[in-house]
């Protein structure tokens, strides 16, 4: 049962709950016999506002280019930057617009959202802008990033970038934030080997902190970085990636209770050893999974990250379904309000046409006929056509 205000107000045997609201008048009732009621689904860890794609790139991947030759060769983010800095931001919010209903359909109720290809302070301001206005006018929770330190600039070194990002970026950030105009929850650093260096690293997320920003950073993906050594000294409430992690930066996530994003999609397609998920379950790191969308990883979709993660990862069913609902809430810092059905919790729910909750993970790219309905804060938001005439079997 979800009330008016979105939140919900009791959960029970069907007959408990038909005595106990036996006098309630209801707007809706949807019948779910032999249908399954679960969590709406939490993205981790994306990056959705931009403009050109990189479909060419997949191409060299495939033929053996690694990520950081493609960088190198005026690929990548650097590719994605400059088409970025040219849009409108009308261009922007519409192509993110229907990125957030393709995430939605797809069974996600809450989507972490960065920035980071603008790379210089207007673009920046730009992608966060289109992300504050999605925010306000569309059916689905966002959690925003500031993500200024997703490269290094073109005719900058990563000092000169750090100072600008300290100096310039988050003084405005806090600004607009006193204002109303933009809310942003997290600071996000591509801390890697070429890019962002420890120290760097250390100075931004530290800079953000101070303005209130949650940490929540890429690190130890391609090199090991000790990132995630850094992000429980620092407090951070998440790390990403991780596909290179240490032993001793397990443990020390474990112990400062600082979630684990892992990437099943990115290590998929760039080919890259899998995150220990095993390890790290095992040594009581709070494991999260995220959909890594953007222009090098193009899946919208968490039921197939949870497949991948299983597959790929070596996770139970039951592991992947929490790190995809009340474990990334948590690496979002929201685990209070999203990711489980409990009394008192945002009324956020997919509701599948089987009997069987695993189906939404054993379907590998079967969940578009799976959904049958998605509700946020109690209101339908997608429903599915073909709702209740077919069988998922």
């Amino acid at each position: 049962v979800v009330c008016r205000d979105g939140c919900i107000k009791a959960v029970g045997q069907a007959d408990v709950i038909r005595n106990q609201f036996s006098g309630a008048t209801f707007e809706r009732i949807i019948d779910c016999s032999g249908k399954c009621v679960l969590p709406g689904l939490v993205d981790a860890h994306t990056h959705p506002v931009w403009a050109g794609d990189r479909v060419h790139e997949f191409a060299m991947k495939l033929a053996g280019a690694s990520y950081m030759e493609i960088h190198q060769a005026g690929g990548g983010i650097h590719f994605t930057v400059e088409h970025t800095r040219k849009a409108t931001e009308e261009e922007l919010f519409n192509t993110f617009k229907h990125r957030l209903e393709r995430m939605r359909r797809s069974g996600s109720t809450l989507v972490e959202c960065k920035s980071g290809y603008g790379l210089n302070l207007e673009t920046e301001l730009k992608m966060l802008r289109v992300i504050e206005r999605a925010k306000q006018s569309m059916d689905i929770g966002i959690s925003s990033t500031y993500c200024g330190a997703h490269s290094v600039p073109k005719g900058k070194t990563a000092t000169e970038a750090t100072d600008d990002i300290i100096n310039n970026h988050l003084p405005k950030l806090k600004e607009l934030k006193l204002s109303g105009e933009i809310h942003v929850n997290n600071i996000d650093v591509f801390c890697e080997k070429g890019v962002f260096d420890l120290d760097s690293t250390r100075r931004i997320l530290q800079a953000g902190k101070d303005i209130g920003l949650q940490i929540n950073f890429h690190g130890d993906e391609l090199h090991p970085m000790k990132s995630a050594e850094l992000g429980a000294e620092l407090g951070a409430q998440a790390i990403s990636h991780l596909e290179e992690v240490s032993d001793e930066g397990i443990t020390a996530m474990a112990r400062a209770k600082c979630a684990a994003v892992l990437l099943p999609t990115t290590a998929y397609i760039l080919r890259l050893k899998q995150p220990q998920a095993r390890k790290m379950l095992e040594e009581g790191v709070i494991v999260a999974l995220g959909s890594d969308f953007n222009p090098n990883a193009y899946c919208f979709s968490m039921p197939m990250v949870m497949h991948l993660a299983c597959v790929n990862m070596k996770m139970s069913m039951n592991e992947a379904l929490a790190a995809a609902t009340i474990n990334a809430a948590y690496a979002l810092g929201k685990s209070d309000t999203h990711g489980s059905i409990e009394t008192g919790k945002q009324g956020d729910l997919v509701i599948i046409n089987s009997s069987r909750w695993e189906h939404l993970i054993y379907q590998f790219g079967g969940h578009e006929a799976l959904i049958d309905y998605v509700i946020i804060k109690g209101k339908v938001v997608y429903q599915n056509e073909r709702c209740g005439t077919m069988s998922s079997y």
